[in-house]
């Protein structure tokens, strides 16, 4: 297009439109001006992949539904993303057949071998390399120790983002920037202040439809800076006197799981509808952390409340927590579902998004029967998918595995020691 502005430059590895100034790079969405055929495997029909993955599990009573098929009763740990029962599946009976315990929590994307090259490592290597970012690997509510769910080829653990700033710098600023940065959004600025001259003359030259939709995504931006600055703001507030004595590693990170969950979320959006990276990974992780749900102060820490020894009390408070993160992902979903590309195509249709655990009964430490929801992606959903797994010839995660690889275009034959898929079940 004629009289583009000096900043405006296009990238050679993924094909999409940047605006950069010394302080920022933005990312664009993509625009029908500017689009082509879709750069993903042959026969894709998806182009982003999603993990997240709770280590504590999900107490299996209050995630998978009572009744299998479709029609079933919401069961209460999902009933905040109710509205969205069309857009995704949940699976019962799944798992690698790996070890117990929490050491071995990590099967979760990896399989029967705990901690071996992981499920979105390998979609990231596959088509990660058409985006700026071949995969992105966050968590919130990290404890002591580092933990990552997340494996090379070679079976090295890669580090995760625990701020939900250090994610935004990492997208959206310059390496040489990184203090005026920060500067900017503890002063309530934007980084789109330093690129909104230039941006302005590009939505002059573009038809309605992109106008509308960079209108859009510079709204979502600007809220996501906001919301950023309120956390960072709220870091030196006092912790609430609950009789529980706080780890000494960070007390502030842990507590603040849901909010920094939420900013984490809004910034994964931008980042998939930026096309900054195609494959994103949040752990979500669980130690002593003593949560206040609505305004309620829980009776334990997280980790506690997760050994519940089936105790009601303390199962209900743990199906509170599970609640609030099911409610963080239920505005994933909304925003996903809201946002389209050039054809008019969601990006939740356009994003496989596998939401799950390592662990099936964190009381018992036991990696069986592993709860699991899929979303998104364009697959037909509304159904819960109940495998029997005392049944020989069960099939097992990793055959899901398998079929969400090859929604993503990638044709691969085995995941650990899955061998099939279920496309015959789930299409």
């Amino acid at each position: 297009m004629k009289g583009l502005p000096s900043s405006l430059y296009q990238s050679q590895v993924d094909r999409r439109l940047f605006l950069r100034s010394a302080v920022a790079t933005i990312a664009l969405p993509s625009l029908e001006a500017f689009s082509e055929d879709s750069v993903g495997e042959k026969g894709s029909q998806a182009r982003n992949f999603v993990a997240i993955g709770a280590y504590l599990g999900w107490h299996q009573n209050a995630f998978y539904p009572a009744e299998a098929g479709s029609g079933y009763s919401m069961p209460r740990t999902l009933e905040p993303i109710s509205d969205y029962r069309d857009q995704f599946t949940v699976f019962s009976g799944l798992d690698h057949r790996a070890p117990n315990g929490h050491k071995a929590w990590i099967n979760f994307l990896s399989g029967k071998a705990p901690g071996t090259y992981s499920l979105d490592q390998q979609v990231a290597d596959r088509i990660g390399g058409e985006s700026r970012f071949a995969s992105i690997e966050l968590a919130t509510g990290v404890g002591e120790g580092a933990k990552t769910m997340s494996f090379t080829k070679q079976g090295v653990g890669l580090p995760t983002i625990m701020r939900p700033s250090v994610l935004y710098r990492r997208l959206f600023v310059s390496q040489a920037e990184r203090e005026r940065a920060e500067y900017l959004i503890e002063s309530g600025k934007s980084s789109l202040d330093s690129v909104l001259e230039d941006a302005k003359r590009f939505q002059a030259g573009l038809p309605k439809r992109d106008r509308e939709k960079l209108n859009e995504y510079f709204d979502s931006f600007r809220a996501v800076e906001k919301r950023m600055d309120r956390q960072l703001s709220s870091l030196d507030d006092p912790v609430p006197e609950t009789g529980y004595q706080l780890p000494s590693y960070d007390p502030i990170t842990p507590n603040l799981q849901m909010e920094a969950g939420r900013i984490m979320y809004d910034l994964m959006v931008l980042a998939l509808d930026s096309g900054s990276t195609r494959v994103l990974s949040l752990f979500l992780d669980g130690l002593g952390q003593v949560f206040s749900i609505n305004g309620e102060v829980l009776k334990a820490g997280y980790h506690a409340l997760s050994h519940h020894g089936n105790d009601p009390e303390m199962i209900e408070d743990l199906i509170a927590i599970e609640r609030a993160h099911i409610d963080c992902f239920a505005g994933f979903l909304k925003q996903l579902s809201e946002k389209r590309n050039p054809q008019g195509k969601s990006l939740l249709d356009d994003t496989v998004i596998l939401l799950g655990t390592g662990m099936g009964d964190a009381s018992r430490h036991s990696n069986a029967n592993l709860p699991t929801l899929v979303a998104g992606g364009g697959f037909q959903h509304g159904r819960h998918v109940a495998v029997d797994r005392a049944k020989p010839d069960a099939p097992l995660l990793g055959d899901l595995y398998l079929t969400l690889m090859n929604r993503l275009g990638i044709e691969q034959e085995n995941f650990s020691n899955a061998t099939r898929n279920l496309n015959q079940v789930f299409s």
